[in-house]
């Protein structure tokens, strides 16, 4: 077996108006590459120098000894993991599976333990990109069924932060009944929160969408995402299930959710917490009775990431899907995209993640920079009423 001994990196950003999405490529002694990627939240820049400052902990080292990678990441350097260090890990971690993969010529959920199913159903996000009155929520949504998908998820909540007045309030609950209406019965609804309220605004909310009639399959982040006894609160006494977790970084993070019980689906990010890590944890998850919903917001490598991962996952419920309907450029960072086909993707047979970048293509779609400086755009969703509209490039 080959040592896939690390001798080079490179990093590329794909910009979009609202998401940046970086590349890492790990090159070896032999000559063989391997990809990773991340959609970073406002530390684009800082992820990056973060590589530079960490490359002793992969450069030199074996693609194959990813528990060694890990814990050079989160212990050798005598600190405290955060987001950064642990998204820096994932690109690197990522690289390294699809490097492994490659040289022993399987898809990488060989490497996680196998196929357990050949199509991986798939929701709609990025869909609601309209004025934020019920008539445009309800034909969007219509066309995410038309276009096959079974579930779609969004936010109906404008810039709400802790509480909403009544009037947004009730401007919400008409959005969600505009769309529950306009979609067939067997379309799955999914309400995004984004970590906005107090625990007793989002139970209210819950409880008002339940006694419409309305049946999410769940309520997502309802409050801050550190706050998990808050989550609990929400789930002990709510009659639709919580999802979280697509902000916690650390086994130590999901500790602390499984002792409070505060969710009934998991939203583990392979990007920012590793796929390898992530299917450590997802072990865990069903002792505790949960299910999986991985986290994707970024392109093709994330996208597969995510799939590879679910097709390995006993709990698995669904994978999120935005790039049908927000950037859709970014399916063009690649040779190949994982298509979504009524509602499904098809699980690939390739080796590797089974993609070979398209870097012109990349660097013709640079981020926004400042000098030297990446910015990330983000969506400023506390402070800005049209957010959802995602500024989309025509």
């Amino acid at each position: 077996m080959s040592e896939l001994k690390i001798k080079s990196y490179e990093t590329h950003v794909l910009g979009t108006p609202w998401r940046n999405i970086t590349y890492l490529i790990l090159t070896t002694e032999e000559g063989l590459t391997g990809v990773g990627e991340s959609r970073v939240v406002g530390r684009t820049h800082s992820v990056i120098e973060l590589l530079k400052d960490t490359e002793r902990h992969f450069i030199g080292k074996s693609a194959h000894d990813i528990e060694a990678l890990y814990e050079r990441f989160t212990l050798d350097d005598f600190n405290v993991p955060g987001s950064e260090a642990i998204t820096a890990y994932s690109l690197v971690e990522m690289a390294c599976l699809d490097l492994k993969a490659k040289s022993m010529n399987v898809p990488v959920y060989q490497l996680l333990g196998g196929k357990l199913r050949d199509k991986i159903t798939a929701y709609a996000n990025g869909w609601y990109t309209v004025e934020r009155e019920p008539v445009q929520f309800a034909a969007a949504a219509k066309k995410v069924t038309k276009d096959g998908y079974k579930a779609l998820k969004f936010d109906p909540f404008g810039k709400g932060n802790l509480e909403l007045t009544r009037a947004e309030f009730n401007k919400s609950l008409d959005l969600i009944v505009a769309v529950h209406e306009a979609i067939p019965k067997d379309t799955q609804i999914l309400l995004e929160m984004h970590g906005r309220f107090a625990p007793h605004q989002a139970l209210e909310i819950a409880n008002a969408v339940y006694d419409l009639g309305i049946r999410p399959g769940w309520i997502e982040e309802p409050c801050r995402p550190t706050d998990l006894q808050g989550h609990a609160f929400i789930r002990s006494k709510s009659k639709i299930p919580v999802a979280t977790g697509e902000r916690l970084y650390t086994p130590k993070d999901y500790k602390e959710l499984f002792e409070k019980d505060t969710a009934d689906i998991i939203q583990i990010d392979p990007t920012n917490f590793g796929v390898w890590q992530a299917m450590k944890l997802i072990q865990t998850a069903e002792t505790h009775s949960k299910m999986i919903a991985p986290h994707n917001v970024g392109g093709v490598i994330s996208t597969l990431a995510g799939i590879h991962l679910a097709t390995a996952c006993r709990p698995f419920k669904i994978l999120e899907h935005f790039n049908d309907y927000a950037d859709k450029h970014v399916k063009q960072a690649a040779d190949w995209y994982p298509e979504v086909i009524n509602g499904e993707f098809q699980v690939p047979n390739k080796p590797g993640w089974g993609v070979t970048l398209n870097l012109d293509f990349i660097k013709a779609n640079p981020p926004a920079m400042n000098d030297s400086i990446i910015l990330d755009p983000g969506l400023n969703m506390f402070k800005k009423d049209n957010w959802h509209e995602r500024e989309q490039k025509q």
